[in-house]
């Protein structure tokens, strides 16, 4: 068991937005457990309180706590890509229903802020030529979905 584990609170969809996390990611990702609320409990006994997931090896909880709190950019999941084939796969499969932001960010159907970077982002960031990595900074920040060809001819 993983000893730190992100909890994400969803407003009744925490069942729905684990099964469609697995099955974004596929690979060693799974839902693990499912608990739901009895009658001792606030919310409506029987229905889903939490589950338990696994995305790529990484333990997640999503909670069904009700609409007191929402997700912010504040706190977003930061996908490593090896390239720009699994950029665009995610990219697509995370902005249906959702919507885009700037420098590769998007927001999901439920609200989830994610960030899809394409590893060779930290490489054309970290360059040894100053001016070089200014320039793909410069083109980064002018994207949506992070393009590696173009922060690369930066």
């Amino acid at each position: 068991m993983q000893k730190i584990k992100p909890c994400l609170w969803f407003d009744g969809q925490a069942r729905e937005a684990a099964e469609f996390y697995v099955s974004v990611f596929g690979g060693d990702s799974r839902i693990v457990d499912v608990t739901y609320y009895t009658e001792a409990s606030p919310g409506e006994p029987g229905t889903v309180l939490t589950v338990d997931f696994v995305l790529v090896g990484q333990e997640y909880t999503a909670l069904n706590g009700g609409p007191q709190f929402t997700f912010s950019e504040a706190v977003s999941l930061s996908v490593d890509c090896a390239d720009q084939a699994e950029v665009d796969t995610l990219w697509a499969k995370l902005t249906e229903g959702g919507e885009e932001s700037m420098c590769g960010w998007l927001k999901d159907r439920y609200g989830m802020s994610w960030q899809i970077v394409p590893r060779a982002l930290r490489e054309v960031l970290s360059d040894p030529d100053k001016a070089k990595a200014e320039r793909a900074m410069k083109a980064m920040l002018g994207m949506r979905k992070l393009d590696v060809r173009a922060l690369r001819d930066a």
